[in-house]
């Protein structure tokens, strides 16, 4: 079975927009037995170099990620108010999941084959050792898709 137009069909990290981080991963490891993960904010604009609807994105985000399989993370994501994906999401629709993430290869090449099939890109930016990408899969999908590349 072929894999489709990103290369791959493992999801990666299922992201929820959330309100309150801290007061989020502590609910969600109580309810998976899990450790309390660590949370932290995204870094600034000058790290970042993130891009929102074509603009500067100089927004950031307070992260936490719980590990709940082999090769599937939850983040959750607490936008800081500024313009961003995130902070669209959880003014439009609240909090709740908002994106699902795959690792790819070539993020170039999928993004342009994504636009293509109607499927824009809505944010980018790099983090330590990588690149993310938000594509909007709504019509089709009915869910943000995320790629992730590592270096």
């Amino acid at each position: 079975m072929g894999k489709g137009i990103l290369g791959s069909s493992i999801v990666t990290q299922i992201g929820f927009i959330v309100r309150d981080v801290d007061a989020s991963k502590k609910i969600f490891a109580d309810f998976l037995g899990l450790e309390e993960p660590k949370s932290f904010w995204t870094g600034d604009i000058e790290q970042t170099q993130s891009v929102y609807r074509g603009k500067p994105c100089p927004a950031k985000a307070k992260l936490a990620f719980l590990k709940v399989g082999d090769q599937v993370d939850i983040e959750l994501i607490q936008p800081d108010g500024q313009p961003s994906v995130w902070q669209e999401f959880l003014d439009e629709k609240g909090e709740g999941i908002q994106h699902i993430a795959f690792q790819i290869k070539d993020t170039k090449g999928k993004l342009h084959a994504l636009g293509e099939i109607g499927m824009p890109t809505l944010q980018t930016g790099e983090y330590t050792g990588g690149r993310y990408s938000y594509v909007d899969g709504l019509k089709d999908l009915k869910v943000v898709i995320e790629l992730l590349e590592n270096d």
